[in-house]
Protein backbone atom coordinates (compact mmCIF):
# COMPACT_ATOMS: atom_id res chain seq x y z
CA UNK A 1 0.00 0.00 0.00
CA UNK A 2 1.13 3.26 -1.14
CA UNK A 3 2.29 5.73 1.47
CA UNK A 4 -0.18 9.11 1.58
CA UNK A 5 0.23 12.51 2.89
CA UNK A 6 -3.20 13.28 4.89
CA UNK A 7 -4.28 16.85 4.72
CA UNK A 8 -7.00 18.05 7.27
CA UNK A 9 -8.60 21.55 6.67
CA UNK A 10 -11.17 23.46 8.54
CA UNK A 11 -12.33 26.89 9.01
CA UNK A 12 -12.17 26.89 12.57
CA UNK A 13 -9.83 24.24 13.75
CA UNK A 14 -8.62 23.36 16.78
CA UNK A 15 -5.44 22.30 16.67
CA UNK A 16 -5.87 19.80 20.15
CA UNK A 17 -8.57 18.07 17.86
CA UNK A 18 -6.22 18.00 14.91
CA UNK A 19 -3.85 16.31 16.83
CA UNK A 20 -6.58 13.55 18.13
CA UNK A 21 -7.60 12.90 14.40
CA UNK A 22 -4.42 12.48 12.82
CA UNK A 23 -3.19 9.95 15.83
CA UNK A 24 -6.12 7.92 13.84
CA UNK A 25 -3.92 7.61 11.15
CA UNK A 26 -1.34 6.37 13.18
CA UNK A 27 1.42 8.12 11.55
CA UNK A 28 3.18 11.13 12.59
CA UNK A 29 2.66 14.34 14.32
CA UNK A 30 0.69 17.22 12.14
CA UNK A 31 2.64 19.49 10.42
CA UNK A 32 0.45 23.10 9.81
CA UNK A 33 1.03 24.17 6.69
CA UNK A 34 -1.83 27.16 6.79
CA UNK A 35 -3.59 28.85 9.05
CA UNK A 36 -6.74 26.50 8.31
CA UNK A 37 -4.46 23.24 6.83
CA UNK A 38 -1.97 20.69 8.41
CA UNK A 39 -0.65 17.76 6.57
CA UNK A 40 0.01 14.43 8.09
CA UNK A 41 2.93 12.04 6.22
CA UNK A 42 3.63 8.58 6.00
CA UNK A 43 -0.20 7.70 5.89
CA UNK A 44 -1.45 4.12 5.07
CA UNK A 45 -5.54 3.62 5.57
CA UNK A 46 -8.24 1.82 3.85
CA UNK A 47 -11.42 -0.31 5.00
CA UNK A 48 -12.19 0.21 8.70
CA UNK A 49 -9.47 2.77 9.17
CA UNK A 50 -10.77 4.81 6.23
CA UNK A 51 -14.52 4.82 7.69
CA UNK A 52 -13.21 5.63 11.16
CA UNK A 53 -11.26 8.93 9.91
CA UNK A 54 -14.41 10.06 7.73
CA UNK A 55 -16.73 9.72 10.50
CA UNK A 56 -14.13 11.61 12.94
CA UNK A 57 -14.00 14.23 10.23
CA UNK A 58 -17.05 14.80 9.20
CA UNK A 59 -18.51 15.14 13.14
CA UNK A 60 -15.30 17.90 13.63
CA UNK A 61 -16.51 19.70 10.31
CA UNK A 62 -13.05 19.32 8.99
CA UNK A 63 -12.36 18.45 5.11
CA UNK A 64 -9.41 15.65 4.80
CA UNK A 65 -7.47 14.11 1.62
CA UNK A 66 -5.08 11.21 1.03
CA UNK A 67 -3.06 12.34 -1.46
CA UNK A 68 0.16 11.73 -3.15
CA UNK A 69 3.28 13.41 -1.52
CA UNK A 70 4.79 13.69 -4.93
CA UNK A 71 2.02 15.52 -6.85
CA UNK A 72 2.60 19.23 -7.90
CA UNK A 73 -0.29 21.36 -9.06
CA UNK A 74 1.63 21.87 -11.87
CA UNK A 75 1.59 18.76 -13.16
CA UNK A 76 -2.13 19.33 -14.54
CA UNK A 77 -2.91 21.45 -17.14
CA UNK A 78 -6.66 22.06 -16.84
CA UNK A 79 -8.93 22.97 -13.94
CA UNK A 80 -12.56 22.60 -15.14
CA UNK A 81 -15.72 23.49 -13.00
CA UNK A 82 -19.45 23.63 -12.82
CA UNK A 83 -20.66 26.95 -12.34
CA UNK A 84 -23.60 26.97 -10.21
CA UNK A 85 -22.94 26.01 -6.52
CA UNK A 86 -19.69 24.94 -7.15
CA UNK A 87 -18.30 28.21 -8.74
CA UNK A 88 -20.93 30.95 -7.33
CA UNK A 89 -22.89 30.22 -4.75
CA UNK A 90 -26.57 30.54 -6.65
CA UNK A 91 -28.24 27.93 -8.80
CA UNK A 92 -29.44 30.85 -11.37
CA UNK A 93 -32.19 29.24 -13.04
CA UNK A 94 -33.71 28.92 -9.31
CA UNK A 95 -33.11 32.86 -8.65
CA UNK A 96 -34.64 33.46 -12.55
CA UNK A 97 -37.61 31.53 -11.31
CA UNK A 98 -37.92 33.83 -8.29
CA UNK A 99 -38.65 36.52 -10.80
CA UNK A 100 -41.76 34.80 -11.56
CA UNK A 101 -42.91 33.34 -8.60
CA UNK A 102 -41.27 29.97 -9.09
CA UNK A 103 -38.57 29.36 -7.23
CA UNK A 104 -40.08 26.45 -5.33
CA UNK A 105 -41.34 24.70 -8.22
CA UNK A 106 -38.17 24.63 -10.27
CA UNK A 107 -35.34 24.36 -7.29
CA UNK A 108 -37.33 21.20 -6.49
CA UNK A 109 -36.41 20.32 -10.16
CA UNK A 110 -33.25 21.06 -9.84
CA UNK A 111 -32.68 19.60 -6.78
CA UNK A 112 -34.10 16.51 -7.69
CA UNK A 113 -31.49 16.64 -11.03
CA UNK A 114 -28.06 17.61 -8.98
CA UNK A 115 -28.89 14.24 -7.14
CA UNK A 116 -29.61 12.22 -9.98
CA UNK A 117 -33.19 11.26 -9.89
CA UNK A 118 -34.25 13.16 -12.80
CA UNK A 119 -32.52 12.94 -16.50
CA UNK A 120 -30.74 16.48 -16.74
CA UNK A 121 -31.92 17.02 -20.21
CA UNK A 122 -35.71 16.37 -18.96
CA UNK A 123 -35.17 18.58 -15.76
CA UNK A 124 -33.29 21.67 -17.91
CA UNK A 125 -36.35 21.44 -20.46
CA UNK A 126 -38.68 21.47 -17.53
CA UNK A 127 -37.50 24.25 -15.98
CA UNK A 128 -36.70 26.42 -19.04
CA UNK A 129 -40.25 25.73 -20.34
CA UNK A 130 -41.36 27.85 -16.80
CA UNK A 131 -39.91 30.52 -17.32
CA UNK A 132 -42.09 31.46 -20.66
CA UNK A 133 -42.91 34.72 -21.05
CA UNK A 134 -40.63 36.18 -18.13
CA UNK A 135 -38.63 39.64 -19.06
CA UNK A 136 -35.08 38.88 -20.47
CA UNK A 137 -33.69 41.83 -17.89
CA UNK A 138 -34.46 39.22 -15.24
CA UNK A 139 -31.23 37.71 -16.29
CA UNK A 140 -29.05 40.87 -15.60
CA UNK A 141 -31.23 41.22 -12.13
CA UNK A 142 -29.76 37.67 -10.61
CA UNK A 143 -26.35 38.47 -11.79
CA UNK A 144 -26.54 42.37 -10.15
CA UNK A 145 -28.37 41.24 -7.28
CA UNK A 146 -27.98 37.62 -6.26
CA UNK A 147 -24.63 36.15 -7.88
CA UNK A 148 -21.63 35.44 -5.78
CA UNK A 149 -18.56 33.63 -6.14
CA UNK A 150 -18.18 31.06 -3.65
CA UNK A 151 -15.79 31.21 -0.57
CA UNK A 152 -11.68 30.85 -2.05
CA UNK A 153 -12.68 31.11 -5.44
CA UNK A 154 -10.99 33.90 -6.33
CA UNK A 155 -7.55 32.70 -4.39
CA UNK A 156 -7.86 29.24 -6.16
CA UNK A 157 -8.04 30.31 -9.62
CA UNK A 158 -5.55 32.99 -8.95
CA UNK A 159 -2.83 29.81 -7.89
CA UNK A 160 -3.98 27.59 -10.75
CA UNK A 161 -2.88 30.17 -13.04
CA UNK A 162 0.34 30.98 -11.20
CA UNK A 163 0.64 27.04 -11.92
CA UNK A 164 -0.07 27.43 -15.72
CA UNK A 165 -3.09 25.61 -15.59
CA UNK A 166 -5.66 26.97 -18.34
CA UNK A 167 -9.47 27.40 -16.42
CA UNK A 168 -12.86 25.95 -18.38
CA UNK A 169 -16.28 26.72 -16.64
CA UNK A 170 -18.47 24.07 -18.20
CA UNK A 171 -22.14 24.44 -17.17
CA UNK A 172 -26.06 23.18 -17.41
CA UNK A 173 -26.64 26.97 -16.50
CA UNK A 174 -26.50 29.71 -19.49
CA UNK A 175 -24.66 31.93 -21.44
CA UNK A 176 -25.78 34.61 -20.10
CA UNK A 177 -24.02 34.04 -16.96
CA UNK A 178 -20.85 32.05 -18.04
CA UNK A 179 -19.82 34.66 -20.53
CA UNK A 180 -20.19 37.66 -17.92
CA UNK A 181 -17.53 35.09 -15.69
CA UNK A 182 -15.23 34.48 -18.24
CA UNK A 183 -14.76 37.91 -18.42
CA UNK A 184 -14.71 38.92 -14.81
CA UNK A 185 -13.08 36.01 -13.76
CA UNK A 186 -10.27 35.69 -16.95
CA UNK A 187 -11.42 32.20 -17.78
CA UNK A 188 -9.88 30.43 -21.19
CA UNK A 189 -12.92 28.62 -21.92
CA UNK A 190 -16.35 28.37 -21.18
CA UNK A 191 -19.66 26.01 -22.14
CA UNK A 192 -23.26 26.73 -21.30
CA UNK A 193 -26.64 26.43 -22.57
CA UNK A 194 -28.27 29.40 -24.52
CA UNK A 195 -31.30 30.64 -23.56
CA UNK A 196 -34.00 31.85 -26.44
CA UNK A 197 -35.12 35.30 -26.25
CA UNK A 198 -37.57 37.20 -28.09
CA UNK A 199 -39.19 40.47 -27.89
CA UNK A 200 -37.01 40.40 -24.64
CA UNK A 201 -39.18 37.88 -23.27
CA UNK A 202 -37.94 34.08 -22.49
CA UNK A 203 -39.84 31.75 -24.71
CA UNK A 204 -39.35 28.60 -22.14
CA UNK A 205 -36.75 27.00 -25.09
CA UNK A 206 -32.96 26.48 -24.93
CA UNK A 207 -31.61 27.14 -28.44
CA UNK A 208 -29.66 23.73 -29.80
CA UNK A 209 -27.69 20.83 -27.81
CA UNK A 210 -28.41 21.11 -23.93
CA UNK A 211 -25.08 21.06 -22.11
CA UNK A 212 -25.79 17.84 -20.28
CA UNK A 213 -23.49 15.39 -18.07
CA UNK A 214 -22.18 13.95 -21.64
CA UNK A 215 -21.59 17.08 -23.15
CA UNK A 216 -19.47 18.39 -20.24
CA UNK A 217 -17.76 15.55 -20.80
CA UNK A 218 -17.23 15.92 -23.92
CA UNK A 219 -16.67 19.20 -23.55
CA UNK A 220 -13.17 18.50 -20.89
CA UNK A 221 -12.18 16.12 -23.79
CA UNK A 222 -12.03 18.54 -26.44
CA UNK A 223 -10.25 21.47 -24.51
CA UNK A 224 -7.86 18.66 -22.95
CA UNK A 225 -7.19 17.72 -26.71
CA UNK A 226 -6.86 21.29 -28.06
CA UNK A 227 -4.31 22.12 -24.68
CA UNK A 228 -2.28 18.87 -25.89
CA UNK A 229 -2.69 16.85 -22.70
CA UNK A 230 -4.88 14.10 -21.52
CA UNK A 231 -7.94 14.21 -19.05
CA UNK A 232 -6.09 12.63 -16.31
CA UNK A 233 -4.38 16.08 -16.68
CA UNK A 234 -7.12 17.52 -15.59
CA UNK A 235 -8.73 18.89 -12.67
CA UNK A 236 -12.74 18.72 -12.61
CA UNK A 237 -15.04 20.33 -9.77
CA UNK A 238 -18.76 19.78 -9.21
CA UNK A 239 -21.39 19.20 -7.03
CA UNK A 240 -24.09 17.47 -8.71
CA UNK A 241 -24.73 14.01 -10.54
CA UNK A 242 -24.53 16.04 -13.76
CA UNK A 243 -20.98 16.29 -13.43
CA UNK A 244 -20.05 13.25 -12.59
CA UNK A 245 -19.48 12.03 -16.39
CA UNK A 246 -16.79 14.74 -16.46
CA UNK A 247 -15.46 14.28 -13.18
CA UNK A 248 -14.89 10.09 -14.14
CA UNK A 249 -12.41 10.75 -16.67
CA UNK A 250 -10.32 13.43 -14.78
CA UNK A 251 -6.71 12.78 -12.82
CA UNK A 252 -8.60 14.66 -9.67
CA UNK A 253 -12.18 14.69 -9.11
CA UNK A 254 -13.33 17.31 -6.42
CA UNK A 255 -17.04 17.16 -4.99
CA UNK A 256 -17.88 21.12 -3.18
CA UNK A 257 -20.68 21.20 -0.94
CA UNK A 258 -21.95 18.28 -2.91
CA UNK A 259 -24.85 16.16 -3.10
CA UNK A 260 -24.07 12.51 -1.56
CA UNK A 261 -23.74 10.79 -4.85
CA UNK A 262 -20.64 13.37 -6.07
CA UNK A 263 -19.25 12.81 -2.45
CA UNK A 264 -19.09 8.95 -3.10
CA UNK A 265 -17.81 8.85 -6.20
CA UNK A 266 -15.45 11.86 -5.97
CA UNK A 267 -11.28 11.53 -5.07
CA UNK A 268 -11.82 14.33 -2.78
CA UNK A 269 -14.74 16.08 -0.93
CA UNK A 270 -14.91 19.74 0.15
CA UNK A 271 -17.72 19.71 2.08
CA UNK A 272 -16.38 22.98 4.54
CA UNK A 273 -13.77 25.05 3.38
CA UNK A 274 -13.54 27.03 0.29
CA UNK A 275 -12.70 26.12 -3.32
CA UNK A 276 -8.95 27.20 -2.40
CA UNK A 277 -9.06 24.06 -0.04
CA UNK A 278 -7.28 22.41 -3.21
CA UNK A 279 -4.38 23.97 -3.27
CA UNK A 280 -3.37 22.34 0.28
CA UNK A 281 -3.57 19.40 -1.28
CA UNK A 282 0.01 20.02 -3.39
CA UNK A 283 3.21 20.64 -1.54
Amino acid sequence: MATMNLILQGLRPDPALIGRIAALAGAGEPVAIGPRAWRVAGVQLSGPDLAQLDAACLAAQLDYALVDPQRRLSDFKLLAMDMDSTLITIECIDEIADMQGLKPQVAAITEAAMRGEIAFGESLTRRVALLKGLDATALQRVYDERLALSMGAQAMLTAVRAAGLKTLLVSGGFTFFTDRMKQRLQLDYTHANVLEIDAGKLTGRVLGGIVDAEEKKRTVERVCAELGCLPRQAIVMGDGANDLAMMGISGLSVAFRAKPVVRAQADIALNFVGLDGILSLFE
